[in-house]
C-alpha cells in the first residue's frame, strides 16, 4: 500500500492525514494504491464538469502559451473581457458588469463592501447593515464570517467581526409547514420584514441568500413564494436583494443560475466554485450597471485582489461555460438529478432514520434523525455526519457532511456529483451509498 508521507509540513483544518491524490478524470480519483473514488460530492461542490477535461486543459495551455499573468491596473485581457461578457450574457437583465476574484469568500466580501460603496455613492451612508439567514455559510474570511450562520466557524472570531443580523433560514420541514403552500413562503418572508424594522430600514443596506441552500442548510429549497416575497419587501425598504450563487450557480440546480428557477432577478449575483469548475481558483460578483456607474462616478470602487482578471483564471473559465453548454449539462444536470433524488427518496423506505431528501438538480441533501415524526436530530455524540461520511470515503463514495442545526447537532449530507454524471454511474452512487448506510446501521443499531 502506498500511503501519504509520515510527516507533512502542511496543516490542515484537523490532524486526519488522507491518501495521496494520483489522478483525477470523469467523476474519479484515484489514490496512489490505486482506490478509485466516486467524487460524490464534486469536491466542494467545485467540479461542475469533472476533472481533467481535455478540452478545458487544452484552453489553458494555449493560454499559458500568450501569457499567465496580467495585472488589472497595467492591462486589460481577452480573456477576462470575453468571460465577463459571456457571465453578463447569463445572467438577469441589467445585471451585466462583472468584478473578477480568485474565489467565493473573496466574492462575498466584495459583494458586501461594493454594496458599502454604492450606498455612499448613493447619499445613502446610514446604509450598512447586511441581513443573512442562521443557518447558512458565505465563507471564511471575516466579512464573509459575519454574515455565516454557523457557530463552530463563527465563534471563535466573533470578538474580530461585526456580526450582521440573522432571520430564520427557511426550513419548512423542521418547522411542520408545508413548503408547497405559498403561505409557508410568506410565513419565512415575514421574518426579514420584522428584521428589517428591529433593526431600523434607514440602516439595512442588502439581503443575502442562496437561492438553493449549500453546506449548512443541505442543498435546502425555499417553499412556494418566499423568492418573489423576499424581493418585494427588499424593493419596498429600498434594501439591494445578494444571491450567493457560489454553489447553486454555473448549472448546478438545473439553471445557469439558481434564481433563475423563480425569476427573481436580485441586484448582486456572487459565483465561484462551478463557475470555475476547480481548473483554476476563480470568482465574480455581478453587479447592475446603474450601481456600478454611481460608484464610478463618485471615484470608484477602492477594492481588489492581486490575481482579479488572472488571464489563465478567465481562459479556463470561458473553456467550462462552453462546456457545459456544449454537451448539455444544465439538462442533463435537470434529468440526472431527478433520477438520483428519486432513488435517495427511496432509501427513506427502508431506513426510518432518513427524516428528509431535498434539493434541486445535482444539489442534493438527506438527513439523519432520531425520529422522523418529530425530526429530532441523532444524538451528538454518534457523530453522525463525521462517522457516515468516514465510511462512504472507506468505500469509494465522498460525500458533504455538515451538522444541521448550526453546527452543534444534526446530520446532513450533500450528494452533488458532476454534471457530466450519467444515470448509470448515478445508480452506483446509490448502491455506495446503501453499502454505506447498511453499515452505519449496523454499527449504531438503527432499525
Amino acid at each position: 500500500m502506498v500511503s501519504a508521507p509520515a510527516h507533512s509540513h502542511q496543516f490542515y483544518q484537523s490532524p486526519r492525514r488522507r491518501p495521496v491524490m494520483a489522478r483525477a478524470m470523469g467523476i474519479h480519483i484515484w489514490d496512489r494504491a490505486g482506490k478509485r473514488y466516486i467524487d460524490g460530492s464534486s469536491g466542494a461542490m467545485v467540479c461542475n464538469i469533472g476533472h481533467s477535461n481535455p478540452r478545458v486543459l487544452d484552453a489553458m495551455r494555449r493560454q499559458m502559451d500568450q501569457a499567465t499573468y496580467g495585472m488589472r491596473l497595467h492591462f486589460e485581457t481577452e480573456p477576462a473581457e470575453r468571460l465577463a461578457e459571456m457571465t453578463a450574457a447569463r445572467t438577469p437583465p441589467g445585471l451585466d458588469r462583472v468584478f473578477f476574484t480568485s474565489g467565493g469568500s473573496e466574492a462575498v466580501e466584495t459583494a458586501l463592501k461594493f454594496a458599502r460603496s454604492h450606498a455612499l455613492a448613493s447619499g445613502q451612508a446610514q446604509r450598512w447593515k447586511v441581513i443573512s439567514r442562521f443557518p447558512a455559510y458565505h465563507g471564511c474570511t471575516l466579512g464573509a464570517l459575519a454574515v455565516t450562520g454557523y457557530a463552530p466557524m463563527t465563534a471563535p472570531w466573533a470578538p474580530m467581526m461585526v456580526e450582521m443580523p440573522k432571520v430564520a433560514a427557511p426550513r419548512a420541514y423542521l418547522d411542520g409547514l408545508d413548503a408547497g403552500d405559498p403561505a409557508t413562503g410568506q410565513h419565512y418572508a415575514r421574518m426579514l420584514e420584522e428584521s428589517i424594522f428591529a433593526e431600523g430600514p434607514e440602516t439595512v443596506l442588502a439581503f443575502l441568500i442562496e437561492p438553493v441552500g449549500g453546506a449548512s442548510t443541505g442543498a435546502l429549497v425555499p417553499p412556494a413564494g418566499y423568492m418573489a416575497a423576499v424581493r418585494a419587501i427588499c424593493d419596498r425598504h429600498g434594501i439591494l436583494l445578494i444571491h450567493d450563487e457560489v454553489i447553486s450557480g454555473g448549472g448546478r440546480c438545473g439553471a445557469f443560475l439558481a434564481g433563475d428557477l423563480w425569476g427573481v432577478s436580485p441586484d448582486l449575483i456572487v459565483l465561484s466554485k462551478g463557475f470555475g469548475g476547480g481548473y483554476v481558483p476563480l470568482g465574480a460578483v455581478i453587479a447592475r450597471t446603474d450601481m456600478v456607474d454611481a460608484v464610478m462616478a463618485a471615484g470608484g470602487f477602492p477594492h481588489g485582489f492581486t490575481y482579479a482578471g488572472n488571464p489563465l483564471a478567465c481562459a479556463a473559465g470561458i473553456a467550462v461555460i462552453e462546456e457545459i453548454e456544449a454537451e448539455g449539462l444544465i439538462a442533463n444536470a435537470r434529468e440526472v438529478g431527478f433520477y438520483l433524488k428519486t432513488r435517495m427518496q427511496a432509501l427513506m423506505q427502508r431506513y426510518p432514520f432518513i427524516g428528509d431528501v431535498r434539493g434541486t438538480g445535482l444539489l442534493l441533501a438527506f438527513e439523519l434523525v432520531a425520529d422522523r415524526q418529530t425530526m429530532a436530530p441523532l444524538p451528538a455524540e454518534i457523530g453522525a455526519y463525521d462517522g457516515l461520511t468516514e465510511t462512504a470515503y472507506q468505500n469509494g463514495l465522498i460525500v458533504y457532511a455538515r451538522r444541521t442545526r448550526g453546527g452543534h447537532n444534526g446530520d446532513h449530507f450533500l450528494v452533488a456529483p458532476p454534471l457530466i454524471t450519467t444515470e448509470a454511474q448515478a445508480g452506483e452512487i446509490i448502491d455506495k451509498l446503501t453499502e454505506t448506510l447498511d453499515r452505519f446501521a449496523a454499527r449504531h443499531g438503527l432499525g
